[in-house]
């Protein structure tokens, strides 16, 4: 495209990864006509193509717990609705205790997310047992058990995402890097990139862990910071494990770890680490495999004869207190962020994609309102999500 001609829409997404193509689809059903742009060469190739696919609406605040409740319905009913094969299977997700401070942790959250009708208990070791034969029993006080939750490709997702948008009229360039939000008299114009200008009246922040740069560009500071994570797939094996299993235990150079088997029979498995991992530093490393499957051997010991087929790493856009940024720029008029998804973008997209098109058409519901006050721009950063 020659750099002196300008297009115009309604919309501008940059970012077409797990956040900014359910925007683009559901913008475009509105009747917006949207423009997606991405610095890489196809969709979803930053974060969400490194994300292992969980899908939970078993969170610790109102927003997460209300969005992926949303998410979950989209995901489960994508392929009867759509026609699109995602690998969705809903095995749910079991965080274990084996100790009184995760168990009492546990506890002390399924009074929040009954509040919300979350299909969660408590189960004592030996129920949990029943759902999970597997676990090690050595010293396990048991553990909370949703079984609504699930998993879903992410790449296949993002196909699904690009492929319907696409055929609704939402246009998409890629390999192209922004370098400019134009504005005149603080309200957007549109977006110079080193191949073009667009003209559009909004321009929505989608740009997951470059997303505090994009920001930069209309003279803001999001507190989002890139965190590497690793993950890892085994070999296929018969099918034997249906949730999610996640061990919050804080041990030495890691917070928590998580695995799952997912429906073609292979484990996809990650690690947080600590202290965190800051930087965009995206290259495996030798200590994450030792470090995770000695966790990991140990909560499930007849995993230890599985293969390991491939590592790699990805980047977790963080905020200090664990929660999207999702609203309007005070200071430039028509700027939306939908940013700092902490890891989790893979299962809220969907439904930020709904609730982004509520904002643009001003028909947000009290408990949007209320939803969006947990993760508003301007705020003090000073809660914490406590399942991040």
């Amino acid at each position: 495209m020659n750099p002196s001609h300008t297009t115009t829409h309604d919309i501008i997404i940059i970012g077409a990864g797990s956040v900014g193509l359910p925007a683009a689809f559901y913008a475009s059903k509105a009747g917006y006509h949207v423009l997606v742009i991405d610095q890489e060469a196809s969709v979803g190739q930053q974060s969400n193509k490194k994300a292992i696919g969980g899908i939970r609406a078993t969170h610790s605040d109102p927003a997460k717990i209300r969005l992926c409740q949303r998410s979950l319905e989209i995901f489960s009913t994508w392929q009867s609705v759509y026609g699109d094969s995602i690998e969705w299977a809903q095995g749910g997700y079991c965080f274990v205790a084996y100790r009184s401070e995760e168990e009492n942790t546990l506890k002390q959250l399924l009074e929040k997310q009954k509040q919300y009708q979350l299909n969660i208990d408590w189960l004592p070791a030996r129920e949990l047992l029943e759902v999970v034969p597997d676990l090690n029993p050595a010293g396990l006080h048991g553990g909370t058990y949703s079984p609504k939750d699930g998993s879903a490709s992410p790449l296949k997702m993002a196909a699904a995402f690009y492929d319907h948008s696409a055929r609704q009229g939402v246009q998409f360039r890629f390999s192209e890097r922004v370098l400019e939000i134009t504005q005149v008299s603080g309200r957007v114009t549109g977006v110079r990139t080193d191949k073009g200008n667009y003209a559009a009246p909004i321009v929505i922040n989608a740009a997951g862990a470059q997303a505090r740069q994009i920001a930069a560009l209309v003279g803001e500071d999001l507190p989002i910071f890139p965190d590497s994570h690793e993950a890892a797939v085994t070999e296929p094996v018969a099918p034997f494990l249906k949730p999610m299993i996640v061990d919050i235990r804080p041990m030495p150079g890691s917070s928590n770890f998580y695995f799952y088997q997912h429906v073609t029979g292979q484990l996809l498995f990650c690690l947080t680490p600590s202290p965190q991992i800051w930087g965009t530093d995206s290259r495996e490393t030798s200590s994450f495999l030792p470090q995770v499957a000695s966790r990991m051997i140990q909560v499930m010991p007849r995993l230890k004869h599985i293969r390991v087929r491939r590592t790699w790493r990805g980047l977790y856009p963080m905020t200090p207190d664990g929660f999207p940024i999702v609203g309007w720029s005070r200071n430039t008029e028509g700027f939306l962020h939908l940013a700092g998804m902490c890891g989790q973008g893979f299962m809220l997209g969907p439904a930020l994609g709904e609730l982004t098109t509520r904002i643009l058409t001003q028909q947000l519901s009290p408990d949007d309102q209320e939803t969006l006050s947990y993760m508003e721009p301007i705020r003090a950063f000073t809660s914490q999500e406590v399942l991040q």
